[in-house]
């Protein structure tokens, strides 16, 4: 059985994954001063972050329709899949996974559409488990995508909770945290639920308590380093990370730029990290 895995631009995937693994991504939807964006076209990552403060109007994010899944099912269908594993963001904070289930109802017993109750490379990385164990059959590939969400922590330093108090997806008592004067918030996502894990009032207090987190709980598997337009803070805390314990980590690590269509909600200038348990 030939299977194919479909994910949405959430999971944050670079190109070259993408293209190793013969992946379909569905784009999501920007909305940027009334115009609407592909996610990944027509406004690159550093530009969105860029502006971001300073926009007017505050862009808000659309799931893909109905069709746009539609189509990428066909075309993994034309080039000889049996089986669709269609893997997506949390649906307890966005309605993508309910346009992928609705467009599989089109094909009866030949998708399984799965929630993987995170974002980013949280999402992404059950997406590279399951394609790497795909060859060994739906089984694998399912029992790889349970094991990989096990062992995974999603967790991120906002540099303010102004965003994503003002997309409504984050329960009160989490936004009253970041309410407070100067307070840096710290949050994680866990079972698709946005969960307020602590509060400083400095950026080297948010990133020493990101280190900790990080590497309490032993050696990683796999690990991506997050930030929305803060490329030198990311850098430098990949840096303290090998400094402090180099043993711990994967040789491969990702730095990613997160996505416009996340960064809408969470703001600029954050840092955050998806990490995999061995």
């Amino acid at each position: 059985m030939k299977i194919g895995i479909l994910t949405d631009s959430t999971s944050d995937l670079p190109r070259y994954l993408i293209e190793q693994y013969e992946l379909e991504v569905v784009p999501t939807v920007l909305i940027l001063d009334g115009k609407e964006y592909a996610d990944g076209q027509g406004i690159s990552r550093d530009d969105f972050y860029k502006r971001l403060p300073s926009l007017q109007t505050p862009p808000t994010t659309a799931a893909p329709s109905i069709g746009d899944f539609a189509s990428r099912y066909d075309s993994l269908f034309r080039r000889g899949c049996d089986h669709i594993l269609s893997i997506h963001a949390a649906s307890a904070l966005t309605t993508i996974i309910n346009s992928a289930r609705q467009a599989a109802q089109e094909y009866p017993d030949r998708i399984t559409v799965i929630d993987s109750l995170s974002l980013s490379l949280g999402l992404g990385f059950q997406v590279i488990a399951a394609a790497e164990a795909a060859e060994n059959g739906l089984t694998a590939a399912l029992n790889a995508i349970e094991a990989t969400r096990k062992r995974l922590r999603v967790s991120a330093a906002l540099d303010t909770m102004e965003y994503l108090r003002r997309s409504g997806r984050v329960p009160g008592a989490v936004a009253t945290l970041g309410g407070l004067l100067s307070i840096k918030p710290l949050i994680e996502l866990a079972n698709g639920e946005v969960k307020a894990i602590g509060a400083v009032r400095t950026t080297k207090q948010a990133n020493e308590r990101m280190l900790r987190f990080l590497l309490e709980g032993g050696s990683l598997e796999r690990l991506a380093i997050l930030h929305t337009g803060a490329e030198t803070r990311a850098k430098e805390f990949l840096n303290t990370i090998m400094q402090n314990d180099s043993q711990s980590v994967p040789r491969d690590i990702l730095m990613v730029n997160v996505t416009t269509v996340i960064g809408t909600h969470v703001g600029p200038h954050g840092l955050g990290f998806a990490a995999v348990r061995k």
